[in-house]
């Protein structure tokens, strides 16, 4: 049975500066996405639909909030031998230091995950969006006889140079393996991803950064062969291939990296699609988070066009469109919101805190009236006044100011940040 063979590592990130302004209260798995869920969910949910319930989280940067998070969402049952636990980085006697890399952070964390039975360990990030089964890699990875399983996804030209690239034989063994290869040596690493796959263009295998070890070989790898190196993709899986059997387990299905803002951005937007590559309405591929007791969203006086709406929202918006509007967002009369994902909120104002904030000039928390927002990600718990105007795209330069960051035309309204009446950026 899977659950009892196999432990899943969740690999919590580094600082996440490409996720900046984002990451700068939070680690980058607990960073909202689709106006309900945080990143972490992701892979978590793809283990517990897979059968696998035993889960190590490591963190390191600004864990406080996924703590909290993984803490008052996935509690097992009493009969079950299930868990989601995190491992912080963590100095001890013999070892001084914090997490050095992807390698590192499992070898210094190997003395809590080793204490559990288990055959398997399935290697994750914790900043990807896609909808996986687990269970059909590791049963590919027994009939290979493999050592080391590697999830790869075929990509195009373009994203190519920004992965892990390899090759494999006709049984799908790995021959050759280069980390983040230069445009022009991209030629010599066409791989036959298939038919339908090189009808798209994408004719490069490129590492997912989900890895399946043996027990024994993770452990070997990481405590004598290779006990200085810090990184999976940059150090353990190249010095592998030619020695072990490292095999390609090839996904055809949407997947994507979270790793900087404007992917962040799209790949949120993209679920407000008729047909959306993520399938947040998959019986069999549930997402789970945790469970808020809000009541159902409001809507009064809008048209809404291609838009998620996260339960506990009040809106009086005249339009929105293309957006994702996330829990206990409030967004006043007039105002017209276009291409934006809002984060919503972490609770809800009075009334009397209300005309508090007014009678010192400060907006309440949400967005006012007669507002035009586009192009934006709002960050939770921002005040957004009456008469805004944030008119994202191209044609703004990036820079970082005290309330907001621009990158590649995205406006990125900090945390918490306050926006008076007649703002314009």
């Amino acid at each position: 049975m899977i659950s009892k063979s196999t432990v899943a590592v969740i690999l919590g990130g580094g600082a996440g500066s490409r996720l900046y302004p984002l990451t700068s209260t939070r680690s980058k798995p607990a960073v909202p996405i689709a106006g309900k869920y945080r990143l972490v969910d992701i892979p978590i949910s793809n283990c517990i639909n897979s059968n696998i319930n035993r889960m190590f989280v490591l963190t390191q940067f600004n864990s406080a909030s996924l703590n909290k998070h993984i803490k008052n969402t996935y509690q097992f049952s009493a009969f079950s031998s299930g868990f989601v636990d995190i491992l912080a980085a963590e100095q001890t006697p013999d070892n001084p230091t914090w997490f050095q890399g992807t390698a590192d952070a499992v070898r210094q964390s190997l003395r809590h995950i080793g204490n559990n039975e288990f055959e398997y360990v399935l290697i994750l990030s914790g900043d990807q969006l896609y909808q996986m089964d687990f269970a059909t890699m590791l049963d590919a990875h027994k009939a290979m006889g493999a050592d080391i399983s590697i999830a790869t996804i075929p990509v195009g030209e373009r994203e190519a140079p920004e992965f892990g690239i390899l090759k494999s034989d006709a049984d799908n063994t790995i021959t050759s393996f280069i980390e983040k290869p230069d445009k022009d040596i991209l030629p010599e690493w066409v791989s036959d991803t298939g038919k339908e796959m090189k009808e798209q263009g994408r004719n490069y295998l490129a590492s997912m950064g989900i890895y399946i070890f043996n027990r024994k070989m993770l452990f070997d790898l990481l405590n004598e062969e290779k006990k200085d190196a810090t990184d999976f993709g940059k150090e353990i899986i190249p010095s592998s291939i030619n020695k072990y059997k490292v095999v390609s387990y090839q996904y055809d299905g949407y997947w994507t990296d979270i790793g900087n803002i404007y992917s962040f951005f799209e790949a949120n937007l993209a679920l407000t699609m008729d047909i959306p590559p993520f399938n947040l309405f998959d019986n069999t591929q549930l997402v789970y988070s945790r469970a808020r007791m809000l009541p159902p969203a409001k809507i009064s006086g809008s048209t809404l066009e291609k838009t998620l709406i996260a339960e506990g929202c009040i809106i009086n918006a005249s339009r929105i469109e293309n957006s994702v509007v996330g829990i206990r967002t409030r967004i006043g009369a007039g105002t017209t919101i276009v291409s934006c994902y809002i984060m919503g909120s972490d609770y809800y104002e009075t009334l009397v805190e209300i005309a508090h904030s007014e009678e010192k000039g400060i907006p309440k928390v949400g967005i006012g009236d007669r507002c035009y927002i586009k192009n934006v990600i709002v960050d939770k718990n921002c005040r957004i006044g009456n008469d805004v105007r944030i008119n994202g795209g191209p044609h703004l330069p990036d820079g970082d100011h005290a309330l907001y960051t621009v990158k590649e035309g995205i406006v990125v309204l900090k945390k918490g940040a306050i926006l008076t009446n007649g703002t314009v950026i």
